[in-house]
Parts: C-alpha cells; structure tokens; sequence
C-alpha cells in the first residue's frame, strides 16, 4: 500500500515550468518596509536552511523554484544553506558537485539520491535515502541556521524537522506543495479510512502544530488543512506561485525560433506544457481537440507523466492529426517554448482542488498568453483568472465549451493580444520574484528572531484569493 501511495505521489511531480512559490501584496495592506529597513533586524548570523530533494540542474519546478527564492533571499541579506540530492532530472549532467558556496548561498548535496532513478521504485527509495541523509545533515547543529524550511519533497520530508524539532529544539517552517495523503485518497489509491491515512493525518498535524509556520499555494489548499487541523489557522501563509516577467517576455511567433522548428507560425496554436498525470485533466483537453480535428488548429503538449502515453495512444486510435508531443524542454528555452503559441491550458482534475496548485500558470501570464483554465467551480483559479481577465475557467468534462472558446479566439486576434496583455500586467503586479521574496523574507526572518510562537502577534502575508 506504501507503495501505490508512492507511485500517485510521483505521478505528480512537478512539471518544468519555474515553480516560483509568490505571495501577493495586496494594494489595502501597508507597503512592506525597504530592503535595508528589513535587514537591519536581522541578527547578523541568521541563516536559513532549505532542505529539498530536488535542486538544479535538475529540471523538476520545485528545485528551480528554491534556487531562485534562495537567490533573492540572499540579496536581501539573509544567509541561505541548501542541502539537497544529486540530480535526478536533469538533460546534461549526471552529477553535481557536492559543495557549491557563493554569497550568502551554501549548497550541499546528497549522495545518496541517485539510485535507479527512472524507475517508481527507485524513486521512492531514493526519497527514504534523502530523508535519512537530511536527518543525519540536521542533527549536525552547525547545518540548522536559524530557521529550517522544509519542502514536501519528498513527501514525508517535514517529519524529519519534527524529529530534529522534538531533540535539538530547532524551529522549522513548512511548505506545502501538495496535500499528503489526500492525493492518494483521491486517486483511489488508498481508502480515505485506511489506518495509513489516519496515522500520516495525525502525523501531519502534530508536524503543522510545531511548526512556527506553514506555507501553502492557494486558499483552497489553505481551508483543506485548516479543516483537518483547525488550531493552526493563524500560522498559515498563503503564497502563491510565481514567474520573471524579465526572464519571459513575449515574442511573436514569427520572431521564435522554437516556432518556425515545429511549424506553428501560421497555424493558432494551443500549448498544454507539463506535467500530464493523474492528477491533471486531459480528458476534457481531448474533447476539445477531437471537436477542432478539422479546424485549422494545432495544439502542442510539451511534458510527460502517467496519462502522456495513454492521451497519445488515444489520439493515435482517433486518428487526430492537429497534436503534437514534444518531450521537456531544457528550461533555457521556456522563454521560447511558453511563447509559440497562442492560447495555453491549465488543468485540475476533479476531486483534487486544494490538494495540488499548478505553477505552470504564472509562466503564462509572464508569456502574455491567454489562459483556459479547467477546474472545478469552486477553484481559486477562477478567482484569479476573473482578477486578471486573462482567460476563462472551464467545467472538467466540458470539452464543448472549450472548443467554443478556442474558436472564438481564433476569430478575434486583438482579444487574444489583450487578454495576453492583462494576463501580464497581472503578474508584474502580483507575481514576480521581488514581490514573493519579500513576503518569504518577512517570514522567515521573523521565525529566525521569534523565540516563541506565542511571544508575537498573528501575523499573515497579504492575500488576494
């Protein structure tokens, strides 16, 4: 059973567009204090250390997220170390060195992350091995800075700062990228009362009550834990995920290079690019497609994961010749790829809605594409999408509709543009590196100097959603 709840968990990694985690800075909230005014209570030896599995060059989006939250974390004075594993996902390079230090960033790798890593079991037992080199790298009390962040990857990965915790009285904040086991339960994997659901439900939330605080992606995540732990409400921070508006701009196709090498310059083209798994709806995506077969319409899907082999065998039975798979891009060329297209897709399968949060989105909105977005009707995404008035929301299982839209956009070139736009300025807002960093900082550098929780007041990034 450990088993088929770890094969869902890797069904779900990450896709390769840049994770960027972000908080929102809402415009009634008071202008957070300048970069020196920040710093200048920081003791001058806080440091934070992240504890990740994945990290670059791996292309998996949380290690791409970490490097850059940690890049901007260190201009704002604050001395990050990163124990992480060697690559597992990487195109180029195999290994890594083991120790990589530059201003206020330390990095250290495991050497233990690398066995059989193509393969489910392999994965999962690398993922043991990681929890045990971080164990171990944590009970050495020079490693532990002031604060610890631990990732959900792997999944069970803040038990070990519970542990270290309990023995060593570090503190540790968490973050959640997806909701442990309620993905498992939700695919079917495990009965919802299975004894293993209620002994990690339990073990969670012993984790999120010592915990100086807990970082989740959306608000539907948010009210999913607080429903199972109510007594942590006010130590949750909402921060969603973010893009660099600097680093993906948008570029006509006629000026792409990533364009003119697949032939999508002069056809409208609908990009879906990551991860395909369980927990991602592409049988509404597939409704569409089969509606548009004779449009002259090109949809491109750029990733893997569970369902990619079962949707291509599918399209190849119905004989559609408007798809094109591609595998991941290395992420140099996200810029390109996020940009040969013309509308982009975003799908939650149903039932999953608080359990996961799709980072591919804010590389959209930095691209200047429109988005459709397939969700249930209570999604956060349709809050967002509304605020942005980039795209539209759409029904699981309602491939008709986006059908109509794709079409709709293909007749109407200058709303196309100006929903791009809007999707764009909506990041530049909201979105981008500084404005995340800034709220992980304040965060984070308040837990390093806070000696208790209840020793300040309740405190909670801004939110929009």
């Amino acid at each position: 059973m450990f088993q088929k709840i770890w094969q869902s968990f890797l069904c779900n990694q990450r896709d390769n567009l840049p994770p960027y985690p972000t908080a929102i800075a809402s415009p009634q909230q008071p202008t957070p204090r300048s970069t020196s005014d920040r710093t200048h209570f920081l003791p001058k030896s806080s440091t934070l250390s992240i504890v990740t599995q994945f990290y670059p060059p791996d292309y998996a989006a949380t290690g791409q997220f970490i490097q850059e939250l940690a890049a901007q974390l260190g201009k704002q004075g604050m001395n990050v170390r990163i124990f992480t594993g060697q690559p597992g996902y990487a195109f180029e390079t195999p290994l890594a060195p083991p120790i990589e230090s530059s201003e206020n960033l330390h990095i250290r790798r495991s050497r233990t992350s690398r066995l059989w890593p193509q393969r489910i079991r392999g994965r999962a037992f690398n993922g043991l091995l990681f929890c045990l080199r971080s164990a171990l790298h944590l009970i050495k009390s020079a490693h532990r800075g002031n604060i610890l962040l631990l990732t959900t990857e792997p999944a069970y990965l803040p038990a070990i700062g519970y542990l270290v915790h309990l023995c060593f009285g570090a503190p540790y904040v968490c973050l959640l990228y997806d909701l442990y086991p309620d993905v498992a339960v939700q695919l079917r994997v495990v009965p919802a009362k299975h004894w293993l659901v209620k002994l990690w439900d339990a073990l969670n939330r012993q984790i999120w009550k010592r915990a100086r605080g807990v970082i989740v992606l959306s608000s539907t995540m948010k009210d999913r834990v607080v429903r199972k732990c109510p007594d942590i409400e006010d130590k949750i921070s909402v921060i969603h995920s973010w893009a660099d508006p600097k680093w993906i701009v948008p570029r006509h196709k006629q000026d792409n290079w990533f364009a003119h090498q697949h032939a999508l310059v002069d056809r409208f083209t609908v990009l879906y690019s990551g991860n395909m798994g369980r927990c991602h709806d592409i049988e509404t995506i597939l409704k569409a497609v089969e509606h548009l077969q004779n449009d002259p319409i090109q949809f491109v899907f750029i990733g893997a994961g569970a369902k990619r082999q079962e949707f291509r065998d599918r399209v190849r039975e119905l004989n559609l010749k408007n798809c094109l798979f591609l595998p991941y891009q290395d992420k140099k060329h996200l810029p390109y790829s996020l940009t040969a297209c013309d509308l982009s897709l975003v799908s939650i399968s149903p039932g999953l809605e608080g359990i996961i949060a799709p980072s591919k989105l804010y590389g959209i909105l930095a691209a200047g594409r429109p988005v459709a977005a397939i969700c249930e009707p209570h999604s956060y995404l349709r809050q967002l999408l509304a605020k942005a008035r980039c795209g539209i929301a759409i029904d699981n299982g309602d491939g008709d509709r986006l059908a109509q839209w794709i079409r709709r956009l293909t007749q109407n070139p200058a709303l196309t543009a100006r929903l791009g736009e809007n999707g764009r300025q909506y990041l530049k807002a909201n979105f981008t590196p500084e404005i995340v960093a800034r709220q992980y900082f304040e965060i984070l550098s308040a837990e390093a100097i806070a000696p208790t929780r209840c020793s300040r007041a309740k405190r909670q990034p801004s939110q929009l959603f």
